[in-house]
């Protein structure tokens, strides 16, 4: 996978119809497109001019659900991040439907977490 270290975050989309997040980023004259595919959740924090991202990692589903159990709870009544009626019952579909949580780790301001299938990251000179 391509390094995203010291990238800065210049820009995101999120395309809740078409399931997919691209976080736009640049490093020495190069844009670095970060695409996550199949995506469920996401959330993300610290919204700065001149973030920097420091990594993204995959963990397992149980570290989300541990990391995010108020979150989850609070929200479970909306349907979010999907219907289901325990939290066991969400685990099983995140697990049995190959979900990953991709944590986002920020040296400076944006950060935060993904749910989703895939992630690309694809680099190309600036213009």
């Amino acid at each position: 996978m391509i390094s995203v270290h010291d990238n800065e975050v210049v820009s995101y989309e999120v395309n809740l119809k078409d399931h997919y997040i691209v976080i736009n980023t640049e490093y020495r004259e190069i844009e670095v497109k970060i695409r996550f595919t199949e995506v469920m959740a996401h959330l993300f924090e610290d919204h700065l001019h001149g973030s920097i991202l420091l990594d993204i990692d995959n963990h397992e589903i149980d570290q989300f659900i541990e990391g995010n159990i108020e979150i989850l709870e609070k929200h479970k009544p909306y349907c979010w991040p999907a219907y289901y009626k325990t939290i066991s019952e969400l685990r099983e579909k995140l697990i049995k439907e190959q979900y990953k949580y991709y944590v986002i780790y920020s040296s400076y301001g944006f950060n935060g977490w993904v749910i989703a299938k895939d992630i690309q990251i694809l680099k190309s000179e600036a213009t």
